[in-house]
């Protein structure tokens, strides 16, 4: 100890390993590493000391003293090495980025112009090694960093060992996922925006990250409303909490096009065309219209804040092809408007139901005034009683900054043993819900019809609130809505299923549920 030498500072204990002595090394361990270092700085006077000793003491300690013993290997070798697999140089963090389009781009823009930051941040460079694309003559829109090549073959990330972390921002559930798991299984650690591949192969990941025990980490902050960090937040925010209801906007084509249809008083296609030429909707936008993309994300929120994997076949989906401006008419009428949404709620009994559906909201409610691409989830829970979370939910960049948060929190030594939270022993999933409902019938005009839908509701038990009929302007548009009291879901099935078979109805009829129990007060 150099008491005198208030300047001093200790050296990395990195220095020990720098030796090139060709001696047999001490059986030196870490752990023994480790207590010398608590046992010198265990108070304020002894912190002041001089590590000179400590690198003369091991100046024979070679790089291979810190390595497993000979023959050892496997998940336990992993782990006396090191809980994530990191590049030579301590002081960097090495990526393959899989895909180069409008993401993979966004992130290499992003770790460049702050490179700097992050460096003070984490104490760590980040560094682009190899962007893996499917054509490499293809002009690309950012600038690769220095010493980043461009690669045509998965392999060649895969199979680098100086490559800390696979990001995956191709998509598709194909090759997405034998990147995935070939990466985690090479002991790399990942970051994803694939909430398709999450949704249908989650408990494969699970299983494997588990069976990996903390070798390789797996970030996907990106996967579930782009740029709102609700990922991150289920993981840490509500673990003291119990989430009783989530509801939100999490496509954000549809909720474009809804917002077209509502305040602008555009058609279902038009409303889809300007989705189109925007850039919102793919050129086939079954996923976002049908609903099957909120689908995909309200499972992977369900097994965050229940702990429970469902199916997707298994949570009711409609999307919004069926909506028309007559229902933004009534819908107003009412004093609302129509959201597709994703919902997710449990009962006092632990039973949990969800749908994505069209909903019809009133004018006051939170999630009314979101529109545009915009993305909102509400979570109501015991503790924090209603949180609201509302940001971009795709795009270059909200979709790249989630990935650029995850990357550096693994820079910084972030670990999360469970990335999908422990999953639960006592909660059900029940294919069923209530709600009030709102119905719309189209009609060829004759005698008892009102009476008819009547008698129908009553031999299902569904009472009704109101009947609505705002005039009529053109014979093609005869409709009238009726909304419910609050009833089961499946009832709702029953009475449609028999009034659809009556002579006046034209077409299926449409429903929504109305999402708050208390709309009209």
């Amino acid at each position: 100890k150099n008491k005198n030498n208030s300047k001093g500072r200790p050296r990395s204990p990195n220095c020990c390993a720098s030796s090139s002595a060709t001696s047999a090394p001490l059986r030196f361990t870490r752990r023994k590493a480790a207590i010398i270092l608590y046992t010198n700085t265990s108070t304020h006077r002894t912190m002041r000391f001089h590590l000179a000793f400590i690198a003369s003491a091991l100046s024979a300690v070679t790089v291979s003293s810190f390595a497993p013993a000979v023959g050892r290997s496997g998940p336990s070798a992993a782990r006396a090495s090191s809980s994530l697999q990191m590049s030579e140089d301590a002081d960097t963090i090495t990526l393959g980025i899989f895909g180069g389009g409008t993401v993979g781009g966004g992130i290499v823009e992003i770790l460049s112009r702050k490179a700097s930051y992050f460096k003070q941040l984490t104490g760590k460079n980040i560094e682009v090694r190899k962007v893996c694309v499917r054509d490499a003559s293809k002009p690309r829109d950012f600038d690769l960093p220095e010493g980043c090549s461009i690669v045509t073959s998965y392999d060649e990330i895969l199979d680098d060992e100086d490559i800390d972390v696979a990001v995956e921002v191709m998509g598709g559930t194909t090759d997405a996922k034998d990147v995935v798991v070939g990466a985690l299984k090479k002991g790399k650690s990942v970051v994803t925006a694939n909430k398709a591949l999450i949704a249908k192969d989650l408990p494969e990941i699970e299983e494997l990250l588990l069976s990996l025990d903390g070798t390789a980490q797996f970030r996907y902050e990106a996967a579930v409303c782009g740029g709102i960090p609700i990922i991150r937040s289920m993981q840490s925010d509500f673990v003291g909490d119990e989430i009783r209801l989530m509801s939100g906007i999490i496509n954000g084509c549809t909720n474009f096009m809804l917002t077209a249809m509502d305040r602008d008083g555009k058609s279902y296609d038009e409303a889809l065309s300007k989705a189109s030429e925007l850039g919102y909707a793919e050129a086939d936008p079954t996923l976002d219209v049908g609903g099957f993309d909120a689908r995909s994300k309200l499972k992977i929120l369900i097994r965050l804040a229940y702990g429970m994997d469902v199916e997707e076949d298994e949570i009711s989906c409609r999307g919004i092809t069926e909506l028309t401006k007559i229902d933004f008419g009534y819908a107003k009428t009412l004093g609302g408007t129509i959201k597709l949404l994703g919902v997710a709620e449990r009962n006092d009994s632990g039973e949990v139901s969800a749908f994505v559906s069209p909903c019809y909201v009133t004018n006051d409610d939170p999630l009314s005034s979101v529109n545009g691409a915009t993305n909102a989830i509400e979570v109501i829970s015991d503790n924090l009683v209603q949180s609201i979370y509302i940001g971009q939910g795709a795009g270059r960049y909200p979709t790249a900054n989630s990935c650029v948060n995850d990357i550096v929190a693994l820079a910084k030594g972030d670990t999360t043993p469970l990335p999908f939270n422990p999953k639960s022993t006592d909660t059900k999933f029940v294919n069923n819900y209530e709600s009030n409902f709102f119905i719309r019938l189209s009609y060829r005009d004759q005698v008892g019809i009102t009476r008819q839908v009547g008698e129908i509701c009553e031999k299902h038990g569904v009472s009704i609130h109101s009947i609505l009929q705002n005039p009529i302007a053109k014979a093609q548009e005869s409709a009238f809505a009726i909304v419910t009291e609050k009833v089961e879901y499946a009832a709702i099935v029953r009475v449609l299923a028999d009034v659809e078979a009556l002579s006046w109805c034209k077409g299926k009829p449409f429903y929504m549920p109305v999402l708050r129990e208390d709309w009209q007060t």
